[in-house]
């Protein structure tokens, strides 16, 4: 089993950065692909990025490409999200995900990450 726990949510105004971390603990040395996903009110979940195992791979959903970015350190068990220029539509409770797949073509769906996080609420106020 894996337990992650993601931390570093928080309140910011529009245009503001945070980094969202998150804390990988147990049998993580099958794990290969991490990523983070978010939920807002009344909406359904949606990939935010992901990173391959060697962190030479990454993925993001457009409406993230060039403000936010995904890393990982290996030695700590960690996979840290960086958000910059946040906007309101960015408000919702991110969890960071892993899973043990080959290959990288399974990052935004959802259903193929093994373990999940709690999640940690982001809000962005205008």
């Amino acid at each position: 089993q894996v337990q992650l726990v993601e931390s570093g949510g928080g309140l910011v105004q529009a245009g503001g950065s945070l980094r969202l971390s998150c804390a990988a603990s147990g049998r993580t040395f099958g794990i290969s692909g991490m990523g983070w996903f978010r939920q807002a009110p009344g909406k359904e979940r949606e990939f935010v990025a992901a990173v391959s195992r060697s962190g030479g791979t990454t993925n993001y959903i457009d409406s993230v490409k060039g403000r936010f970015t995904i890393s990982r350190d290996n030695a700590k068990n960690m996979v840290y999200l960086q958000m910059s220029d946040l906007k309101p539509e960015d408000t919702a409770v991110y969890y960071c995900a892993a899973g043990s797949l080959p290959g990288n073509w399974w990052y935004r769906f959802g259903g193929k990450y093994a373990y999940w996080g709690q999640g940690t609420q982001v809000t962005v106020s205008s």
